[in-house]
């Protein structure tokens, strides 16, 4: 009996599915391109995901064709997936989210060479915010993205163009980055599985670090295993899902800054600790010292902000934010910018070890469901965005991995999520104990 592969199957599939589907012969790589670009053109207009598509899709996806007859069982072979738009990606200009006339990239960054070499069939480049300053994604150039569960609402920033892409099903995974949640956030307000790996873990060439040792390069997925997968392809050290031992849990509501937590996302919280004691594991309160965290990360992040306007072809095409949280970051001197150094390195290693003797950390990802887009304005963002940040930035400053995983929804549908934060290097834990907290069936946006 032949069974029908629909476009919903395809479009939520994720890229373990897509692949399998690829080696069943159920599905060409060009008719996953096909439904891909079909999907784009029904729901981006709504959703303003995709910041530019490229017609070299095509010829990607029917290469790929032609190496799968041919037997090659490269992990992505065939996939169609999406690069932020703060990625180098060979012939294309990359707008960072402003209104600034870049110059074409002579050669694709090292995390897009290696999903090319992995055969991943590179569909086109995703909207972010400004320079990838904001946990929203929205932009005076570029328009407001949307989240694929309530077109009202934000889905995050600054990755948030990848992350209502796979959301909703247009790709399997996006190429995404994160320097103070910019993969999490988006993570935690679409449902989707998002990981910071542990610093240096995944390649950031052609540039040395990033917002001075903030950033990391990563993805953002449908599922855990997804999540695995593509991490595999972009670094050198391979990861595992397994079923984990008995593990030390502590969970905490407390962030950098004293911000209030929403009820449903304290519920969520909460019921993720239960599930956690009823699997084995012991599960108990303990917080976090952040001493020095905010203002290593505030510093940074600044500094960080000054460095990437100054290095734009025209620095006055964007807002006036924008513009302004690089004016404070070219105020910072040098010895401020080393003490915030020496205060993130000195927090690592009291950090490096999970509080309360414990294996792994849980926290709330964000303190809110997703909020209102557009509620964000002018240069109160800066305040807002901080809140925003509070249980995400603290792990850009020490550099150990933390994962923000799905947590059902509220009343309304809207996604809820926590965060795992473990050890420098402990991403095959993370992504396992995330794999047993993992769900089915799934739920699909409706846009």
């Amino acid at each position: 009996m032949t069974t029908t592969v629909t476009d919903e199957d395809i479009a939520f599939a994720g890229v373990i599915g897509q692949r399998a589907l690829l080696r069943q012969g159920a599905v060409t790589s060009v008719q996953l391109l096909e439904a891909s670009l079909a999907r784009i053109a029904r729901l981006d207009g709504r959703l303003n995901a995709f910041r530019a598509l490229f017609p070299t899709a095509r010829a990607e996806a029917e290469a790929a064709d032609a190496a799968i007859a041919a037997g090659d069982d490269r992990p992505l072979l065939g996939v169609p997936i999406a690069v932020k738009d703060y990625v180098d990606v060979a012939g294309h200009a990359p707008a960072h989210g402003t209104g600034s006339r870049q110059p074409e990239a002579a050669n694709d960054a090292e995390v897009v060479r290696r999903v090319r070499a992995a055969g991943a069939v590179v569909v086109g480049t995703t909207n972010l915010p400004e320079l990838a300053l904001w946990p929203f994604t929205e932009s005076a150039t570029h328009g407001t993205t949307r989240n694929p569960w309530d077109l009202s609402r934000t889905p995050g920033g600054s990755s948030g163009g990848s992350a209502a892409a796979v959301a909703s099903g247009m790709v399997a995974a996006a190429l995404a980055s994160d320097g103070g949640g910019s993969i999490r956030i988006p993570a935690a307000y679409c449902g989707l599985v998002g990981l910071k790996p542990t610093r240096d873990l995944v390649p950031l060439a052609p540039m040395q670090e990033h917002w001075y040792g903030l950033s990391v390069a990563g993805c953002l997925t449908r599922t855990v295993a997804d999540q695995a997968l593509v991490l595999n392809v972009l670094q050198d050290r391979p990861v595992e899902v397994t079923v984990p031992r008995p593990l030390r849990i502590a969970w905490s509501l407390k962030g950098t800054l004293p911000v209030p937590v929403q009820p449903e996302v304290k519920a969520a919280l909460h019921d993720v600790a239960r599930r956690l004691d009823r699997l084995g594991h012991s599960v108990v309160k303990a917080d976090p010292r952040y001493d020095g965290l905010a203002e290593s990360f505030l510093v940074r992040y600044l500094a960080g902000a000054a460095q990437d306007l100054a290095g734009l072809t025209d620095p006055k095409a964007t807002e006036l934010r924008t513009r302004a949280a690089a004016a404070l970051g070219r105020r910072v001197p040098a010895h401020a910018l080393s003490r915030a150094r020496r205060l993130g390195d000195t927090a690592a290693l009291r950090l490096s070890r999970v509080p309360g003797g414990a294996d792994v950390l849980l926290t709330p990802t964000v303190r809110t469901v997703a909020p209102p887009a557009e509620s964000m304005t002018g240069l109160r963002t800066l305040a807002l965005a901080g809140r925003q940040a509070a249980f995400t930035s603290p792990w850009n400053v020490t550099g150990q991995p933390a994962l923000s995983v799905p947590a059902g929804f509220t009343a309304e549908g809207l996604p809820l999520a926590v965060q795992l934060v473990g050890p420098p290097g402990s991403e095959s834990l993370l992504l396992s104990l995330a794999a047993q907290l993992e769900q089915s069936p799934e739920r699909h946006p409706a846009v």
